[in-house]
């Protein structure tokens, strides 16, 4: 059974993309943190466990993910981009990368952002704009 995220990543569920190679997909939170919040994700397995996944997948979604991390540092004010893995709510292998100014902005249970459909595309979009592969 696909999972939302594989899903997200054929275009089959629209999402705000910001990054994407053959091996892997980030688009943003639709339930952010912060501005920016950004999602990873591998395309070629529905591992549920970041651990579980095989050496080459893992070191190529931190390596892509550093990719994303340095393009939203750039189109994002923050002080830094806040790096976790909880993988608790869907089952499918992700990480949040997250611009923050505090500690306390990467609290689970702050309230999520409301952004409208046009911020959540002109944000994605600066992201896109920095990213380098």
């Amino acid at each position: 059974m696909m999972t939302i995220f594989t899903k997200i990543a054929k275009g089959e569920i629209p999402s705000y993309k910001v990054a994407e190679n053959d091996d892997f997909y980030a688009f943003l939170d639709i339930n952010p943190m912060t501005k920016g919040h950004t999602l990873v994700i591998p395309r070629n397995t529905e591992e549920d466990y970041i651990f579980h996944l095989d050496n080459k997948t893992y070191l190529g979604l931190m390596q892509f993910s550093k990719s994303v991390a340095l393009a939203i540092e750039k189109a994002i004010l923050c002080k830094r981009i806040a790096v976790t893995v909880m993988g608790l709510e869907v089952p499918h292998t992700h990480i949040h990368l997250v611009p923050i100014d505090k500690e306390s902005d990467m609290n689970i249970a702050n309230p999520k952002l409301k952004l409208s459909t046009e911020e959540m595309a002109e944000i994605a979009e600066k992201i896109r704009n920095e990213f380098i592969p």
